[in-house]
Order: C-alpha cells, then sequence, then structure tokens
C-alpha cells in the first residue's frame, strides 16, 4: 500500500553489528526515517485518512499486514521460504514499516532512539555468554 520509497538489503558480516546478517541501504539518518513519515503523511492527508489512523487502529493495521507478510511464508518449507517472491515480500515488509512509522510519527517518537533502547535492552537480558547459539527466551537461560 505504501512505498515511498525502497531499500535494498545487503550482507554483511560485523562483529560490533548486532544484526550482522541484515542492512539496509536506506534509511541511514534520522533525517532519512523523517523523509519516509512525511510522504506517507502527505499521501495519508490527500486521501483523508487520518481520521482512520487513531493509535488502535494503527497498531491493529501493523498486526494485519504482519499476518499478510506471514502468509507468504504457510505451509512452505524453511528452504521453501527463503525462495519467497521478493516483490511481495518487499510489498509486504513496507506495509508494515508504513504502519510502524505512522504510529511511532504520531507519538513523536525518535524511531533510532526507541530501537537502540531497545537493542540495549535485549543485550541486557540476553548476554552473549548466555544466550549466544541458544534460542531460550530470556527467562529460560
Amino acid at each position: 500500500m505504501f512505498t515511498p520509497h525502497s531499500s535494498r538489503l545487503t550482507t554483511h558480516t560485523s562483529f560490533h553489528n548486532p544484526f550482522h546478517y541484515i542492512s539496509c541501504s536506506k534509511p541511514k539518518t534520522m533525517n532519512d526515517i523523517q523523509i519516509l513519515i512525511d510522504e506517507l503523511v502527505k499521501f495519508r492527508e490527500a486521501r483523508n485518512w487520518n481520521q482512520f489512523h487513531n493509535t488502535k487502529d494503527l497498531a491493529l493495521a501493523i498486526s494485519i499486514e504482519a499476518a499478510e507478510l506471514n502468509e507468504l511464508f504457510l505451509w512452505k518449507t524453511t528452504e521453501e521460504s527463503e525462495l519467497v517472491d521478493r516483490n511481495k515480500l518487499k510489498e509486504e515488509l513496507a506495509d508494515v514499516f508504513a504502519f510502524s512509522l505512522l504510529l511511532a510519527g504520531k507519538h513523536g517518537f525518535d524511531i533510532k532512539e526507541i530501537v537502540l533502547e531497545k537493542i540495549k535492552k535485549n543485550g541486557e537480558k540476553y548476554p552473549v555468554e548466555k544466550s549466544k547459539g541458544t534460542a531460550k527466551k530470556y527467562n529460560e537461560l
């Protein structure tokens, strides 16, 4: 639904990056993220959809779009999932990102700040020496 810009995914290996398996070429700065939010708001305002974008409905929209993303993988093996249609994957991810950005923008959240805070919090819950190589939840480590 919302695709003002697309990101190209690249693979990197970096010891310091906790998400070394994926990196996006855009957005790189908070400025780029604000441009995305501004474009989404402009798109929304031109259609008078702000009336539908309350916190509850934006959160529900994220969940619904995430379910559509999950549907791409339904009944597929892990190997088949890696071969999913990239265009459909991009579209569904764009929808999840779009509604997430709109919700964050509605509440004035600094996306870089809240994601970095969450990474720090997860680092405390999942210390490397206890969590490396395991999928156990933090309370089971």
